[in-house]
């Protein structure tokens, strides 16, 4: 979770206003049908081989949890891949690797396309890593990101989603989000570990508690920057080790501050216009704020 408080006197935002959630689709892909997958547990640290593939899986393991200082040229804020997808990606409904990976390759709305892995991976990177050019698909980072993936997922079935995938959906509060309520929430449960101007916090040169707004966070194109996204991962993680005790309201009214807050540009702003670059990339994905008004402040001009 995460602080700050800025006296935006905004008051309930209705649902009226907010855009259509916009799903992946992944029909291909079947639900889970007996009991033993809701049971699914990755593999652990001990069950891995002395060999060339275990090296490569613990490599991966090391990049998720340390990618800021491991990656340092693909990664453009302070976060970490262990950031967003808890306990080094194995935590249900956190996005855990082990659901993510049997899920691919798929068709993605935001790209337009059927993605393999790698190129999820790569997406990661630009945007909620905030990097800039992701790293080549066949580069040793992808490879050793994409190996530990397939570990944790070593068990599981292909083609089927698994219980605990993503961010279980949250559904959105009849009266919509009240930021000024969100403020009070970050304050009260999230600004001791993230700051109180969402800072983060360091130790020396690298976040340990990851900045949540300016310079140093997701971008703007980042999944997490959708209000209906960021309430589900609040919902079901956050306070961190006590997900599930802040209410459906609470997570929608947090995450709307947390997201009503500049962060670094979409990259692929649209001939340098916020207005053009959310009629394309926003319009039509989930519920945010980039490129409305905010008390007189246009969102999603960037910050560098």
């Amino acid at each position: 979770m995460s602080p700050l408080i800025l006296a935006l006197g905004l008051l309930a935002v209705p649902s009226a206003n907010a855009a259509t959630i916009a799903m992946e689709d992944q029909s291909q892909l079947q639900p889970a049908s007996h009991a033993a997958v809701s049971q699914f547990r990755p593999p652990q640290e001990s069950e891995l081989p002395d060999n060339a593939y275990g090296k490569l899986v613990r490599e991966g393991y090391a990049l998720f949890v340390d990618t800021q200082r491991l990656a340092p040229k693909y990664v453009g804020n302070g976060l970490n891949c262990s950031n967003c997808h808890l306990d080094q990606g194995r935590l249900a409904n956190s996005a855990p690797l082990w659901a993510a990976y049997p899920m691919y390759p798929a068709y993605r709305k935001k790209n337009d396309k059927v993605n393999t892995f790698a190129e999820r991976l790569q997406g990661c990177f630009q945007f909620s890593m905030n990097g800039g050019t992701p790293p080549a698909a066949d580069s040793s980072e992808i490879a050793a990101l994409s190996v530990y993936a397939y570990w944790l997922a070593s068990k599981a079935p292909l083609g089927v989603e698994l219980p605990g995938r993503g961010y279980p959906d949250v559904a959105q509060p009849a009266k919509g989000y009240n930021l000024a309520q969100g403020a009070q929430v970050y304050q009260e449960q999230c600004a001791v570990c993230h700051g109180g101007e969402g800072q983060g916090q360091k130790v020396g040169e690298h976040y340990v508690m990851p900045p949540l707004w300016g310079k140093d966070s997701y971008n703007w194109g980042a999944g997490m920057h959708r209000i209906n996204t960021a309430a589900s991962f609040i919902k079901h993680n956050m306070p961190l080790g006590k997900g599930g005790s802040l209410s459906d309201q609470q997570a929608w009214d947090v995450a709307a501050y947390v997201n009503s807050h500049e962060r670094p540009q979409d990259p692929r702003l649209v001939d340098g216009s916020v207005e053009k670059t959310r009629v394309k990339f926003h319009a039509n994905d989930g519920v945010n704020l980039y490129g409305q008004n905010v008390e007189g402040v246009l969102i999603g001009q960037g910050i560098r």
